[in-house]
């Protein structure tokens, strides 16, 4: 039986890392591990899915690069995925209504704070008004490169990292497309309109939902 490697220096730093901000967030109220490696990550995700729960999945490449999606198919689950290029304009539209009312929910984050703070900056509002309340269950995942060290640096990455690229991925007529950087403009097409900072785990008075952060070694997303 071949053995596995020992990690590199750089793989232990991560890891150090990585788990600093998981024991952050779980002094937040959330269940949070750190995996190496996005398979890993990957296979805890589908642990966390009961059989037959329905499950929403916000706007978000991390969650596509993991293949999530497919994979829940390929259980049997009902998704909720409103990137399937299938949809007509209503389809769509009911799709994004219909995860906030999903048993589950699985998203990004655009920025975490090595304090255990999310921030996530959306155009329309719909993945993170499903991320704060409705489904009974929340998946948060993020890469290692969504981790900075304060929530300025978080708030400040949502719109100067993820949100000039995803503008740049949707071929938005906006300033950031062009410049690398966010100028704050008045756009139709901004997509930086509405963001959401969790300070920690939102409140649930009857006990029912659950947050779990998920935290992945590697590089993932915007």
């Amino acid at each position: 039986m071949a053995q596995e490697s020992n990690p590199t220096v750089k793989e232990i730093a991560l890891a150090v890392r990585g788990n600093a901000v998981v024991q952050a967030l779980k002094r937040k109220g959330y269940d949070a591990w750190y995996f190496a490696r996005a398979e890993e990550a990957a296979q805890k995700i589908l642990e966390l899915i009961p059989a037959g729960a329905s499950v929403g999945v916000g706007g978000s490449i991390t969650i596509r690069e993991m293949r999530i999606p497919e994979a829940l198919r390929q259980r049997g689950h009902e998704v909720f995925d409103h990137w399937n290029p299938e949809l007509s304009g209503e389809e769509r539209a009911l799709t994004l209504r219909r995860q906030l009312t999903s048993d589950v929910f699985i998203t990004s984050a655009n920025a975490i704070s090595m304090d255990g703070q999310i921030v996530n900056v959306d155009g329309t509002g719909n993945r993170v008004a499903s991320s704060i309340f409705g489904p009974k269950k929340v998946i948060i995942v993020a890469g290692i490169n969504k981790l900075v060290p304060t929530l300025e640096d978080a708030l400040s990455r949502s719109r100067g990292v993820a949100g000039v690229m995803n503008a740049a991925r949707l071929k938005c007529d906006t300033p950031c497309v062009e410049l690398g950087r966010c100028s704050d403009c008045q756009r139709p097409d901004r997509i930086c309109n509405v963001t959401v900072i969790f300070h920690r785990r939102p409140q649930d008075g009857s006990g029912s939902r659950d947050y779990h952060v998920i935290i992945v070694g590697q590089e993932l997303g915007f």
